[in-house]
C-alpha cells in the first residue's frame, strides 16, 4: 500500500514536468501497445488470446475476436507484415473450424456452431473447471473479428482465399435459433449441465446490438427481424443532463462502444432512433458527454464539500472513465451517471470514446498519458486495466483483452474509418441491418458535430507494400485536395494530388518503386482538415 501511495505521488510530480506531445504521437503509443497485447498474449499455434496477461489465464473468445481486428490494424500500420497477420488469422480460424463441437461438458470448443466463453489456451477446448457457458455475446464479438478479417484479407491469394472461406464456414454454421427464447430475443447463454436455466434474455440497451444483427442476418440459421423490437423494448430514454440531451442510457461505457467498434452507426438508423431524431452514434456521444458531466459535477461537489467522502473521488473532466473493469474489490460494472462509481478510473472508457467526441475526451486522454504513464500504471501493453486514486489508493496489476481491443479499434476508426468501411461491406451484416429495419440516415437526423466521415482519407491498401499501392479518399463536396508522401525526416518525396477534385470516392494508384524501402507518411489536406497515415515500403 505504501508503494502505491508513493507511486501516485511520483505521478503528480511527473505531471508538472511532462512535455506536451502531439495527439498523433499519443494515439500511436496507445494503439501500438494495445496491439502488442493481442500479439504477445496469444498462442501463435492456435491463435487463441488470453483473457488477461496473467500466467495460466484462460482464453477469452471475445478477446480473440478483438485480437483478429487488432491484427488487421497492425498490418495496415506495418507493425507486422501482411504475411505474418495472415498466418496468425488463419491459425485462429482453423482452430474454431476444426475443434470438435458437441453437447458434452468436456472435449469440445462449442455447440450448435456457437462457442464457449472460456477455452483452454493450449487445447482450445471448454474449461469445465470454469463452468464455462456457451456465450451468445462473446460468440458475437468473436464473429465480428472474424468477419472484419474476412473483409480485410480480400486478395486473390491462397491463404487469403482460405481465410474468407473459413470465415463464412464458421459464422454460417452458428445456429442462432437454438439460443432463441420462445417469446423472442436471445438467451444470454447455455450450459451443458443445466441448459438455459439461470440465463436471462438480452433485452434493453447494452453491448449486444452486434449480436442481434449477426443473428438476424445469418444466411443459414437466422432469428426473425422482429426480434430487434424485442431487444429495443427494454430501452430507457432519459434526459439526465440538460447540456447533453436525452439518450438511451446504460451507465458503463462499454455498452456504448463494443458494437461501434465494427458497425458504422453514423450511416444507418432503426425505427426507435428515427423516432427520437438521433443516431446510435450520437447516442454514444451523449453517453460519453454524460460521463464527463458526471465527473465534472463530482469535482465541483468535492470543492464545496471537501470532507464528504461521497465526493472525494478525484474526478474531473480530465480524469474520468467508468466502465466494467477490475477494481479494488475484484471486478465491477462501473458506470455513470446513475451507475456504480467508487472512484475507479478505467482508461479504456475515455480512450475508446474518441470517435464519438474527440475534443471532449482529449483532455482526459492527454492527462492520462502525461500524468499516469509511469510504472506500475503503464507497461508494455499500455495502461493497466484500472486504478483508483482514492481507495487506499489502488492500482490494478492486470491488462484485459476486452478493454485493450476497443482502444486499438476505436482509435483506428477515429483516424481513418477503415474498420467501419471494411466491416460494413459484409453482406451478412448488411442483411441483418436491413431485416432489423435499419435505413440510411436522413439528412435531418442529429448526429452530433460535423460528421467525421464526410470527407476522409482512408490510407493505402495494401500496406505494407512492394513497388506500388492504392490510396483512397472521399470528398463530401468539391474541394481542393493536397495529398503528398514524406519520409521520416519530413521531406516530400511524392506529390500525388494538388488540384480541385469532385465530390465522391477517389482512388490513386501510386508507384513507389523508385523509393528506398522504409517508413513513410502520407499527408492529406482538404477543406481545412489534415490527416496523416503511415506507409511501409518493403524491398
Amino acid at each position: 500500500m505504501k508503494r502505491a501511495v508513493l507511486t501516485l505521488l511520483a505521478m503528480l510530480c511527473f505531471a508538472s514536468g511532462a512535455s506536451a506531445q502531439s495527439r498523433e504521437v499519443v494515439l500511436d503509443s496507445l494503439q501500438y501497445t494495445g496491439f502488442r497485447y493481442f500479439w504477445d498474449e496469444a498462442n501463435p499455434s492456435n491463435g487463441l488470446v488470453k483473457d488477461r496477461n496473467t500466467p495460466g489465464s484462460v482464453c477469452s473468445i471475445a478477446s480473440t475476436g478483438f485480437g483478429l481486428s487488432a491484427i488487421c490494424v497492425a498490418s495496415d500500420h506495418g507493425w507486422v507484415t501482411r504475411a505474418q497477420a495472415r498466418q496468425r488469422v488463419l491459425a485462429t480460424l482453423n482452430t474454431f473450424w476444426t475443434k470438435p463441437q458437441g453437447a458434452g461438458t468436456t472435449g469440445v470448443i462449442g455447440y450448435k456452431g456457437l462457442y464457449y466463453h472460456w477455452l483452454d489456451m493450449n487445447t482450445g477446448l471448454r474449461r469445465a473447471d470454469w463452468n464455462s457457458e456457451l456465450s451468445t455475446i462473446d460468440t458475437a464479438l468473436l464473429f465480428a473479428g472474424i468477419l472484419h478479417a474476412r473483409e480485410y484479407f480480400s486478395q486473390n491469394e491462397t491463404s487469403e482465399n482460405q481465410i474468407r472461406a473459413l470465415a463464412d464456414s464458421i459464422t454460417w454454421r452458428a445456429d442462432w435459433t437454438f439460443v432463441r427464447h420462445a417469446s423472442g430475443g436471445l438467451y444470454m447463454g447455455w450450459n451443458p449441465s443445466t441448459g438455459f436455466s439461470g440465463f436471462g434474455r438480452w433485452i434493453g440497451y447494452n453491448e449486444a446490438m452486434i449480436m442481434y444483427l449477426l443473428a438476424i442476418g445469418s444466411p443459414r440459421h437466422p432469428i426473425p427481424g422482429s426480434d430487434w423490437n424485442v431487444w429495443t423494448s427494454g430501452y430507457s430514454w432519459q434526459n439526465i443532463y440538460a447540456n447533453v440531451g436525452p439518450y438511451v442510457t446504460f451507465p458503463p461505457l462499454f455498452g456504448h462502444q463494443y458494437s461501434h467498434c465494427w458497425i458504422d452507426f453514423r450511416q444507418v438508423n432503426d425505427a426507435y432512433m428515427r423516432n427520437k431524431g438521433i443516431t446510435y452514434f450520437e447516442n454514444s456521444r451523449r453517453a460519453t458527454l454524460a460521463q464527463i458531466s458526471h465527473a465534472r459535477f463530482n469535482g465541483v461537489l468535492n470543492q464545496y464539500f471537501p470532507t464528504n467522502p461521497a465526493y472525494q473521488l478525484g474526478e474531473s473532466d480530465s480524469l474520468w472513465g467508468f466502465t466494467a473493469s477490475d477494481d479494488p474489490s475484484g471486478y465491477a460494472a462501473h458506470g455513470a451517471p446513475n451507475g456504480f462509481d467508487n472512484g475507479t478510473i478505467t482508461p479504456t472508457a475515455p480512450i475508446s470514446s474518441i470517435p464519438f467526441a474527440p475534443d471532449s475526451v482529449w483532455p482526459c486522454i492527454r492527462n492520462l498519458h502525461r500524468s499516469y504513464k509511469v510504472y506500475p500504471l503503464w507497461g508494455k501493453y499500455g495502461f493497466v486495466d484500472a486504478f483508483n486514486p482514492v481507495k487506499s489508493p489502488w492500482i490494478g496489476s492486470d491488462v484485459l483483452g476486452i478493454d485493450q481491443g476497443p482502444i486499438v479499434l476505436m482509435i483506428e476508426n477515429h483516424r481513418n474509418n477503415m474498420i467501419w468501411a471494411r466491416f460494413m461491406n459484409n453482406a451478412d451484416i448488411q442483411r441483418g441491418l436491413s431485416l432489423a429495419g435499419f435505413l440510411p440516415v436522413a439528412a435531418d437526423v442529429e448526429d452530433g458535430p460535423p460528421r467525421p466521415q464526410a470527407s476522409a482519407f482512408f490510407g493505402a491498401s495494401p500496406n505494407p507494400f512492394r513497388g506500388g499501392t492504392t490510396l483512397r479518399y472521399r470528398l463530401a463536396s468539391p474541394a481542393h485536395v493536397r495529398l503528398a508522401m514524406f519520409d521520416v525526416q519530413g521531406r516530400e518525396v511524392l506529390s500525388l494530388v494538388n488540384e480541385e477534385r469532385a465530390a465522391g470516392e477517389h482512388t490513386i494508384s501510386m508507384d513507389a518503386s523508385h523509393l528506398a524501402p522504409g517508413i513513410y507518411l502520407y499527408r492529406f489536406e482538404s477543406q481545412g482538415r489534415t490527416q496523416t497515415a503511415r506507409a511501409v515500403l518493403l524491398k
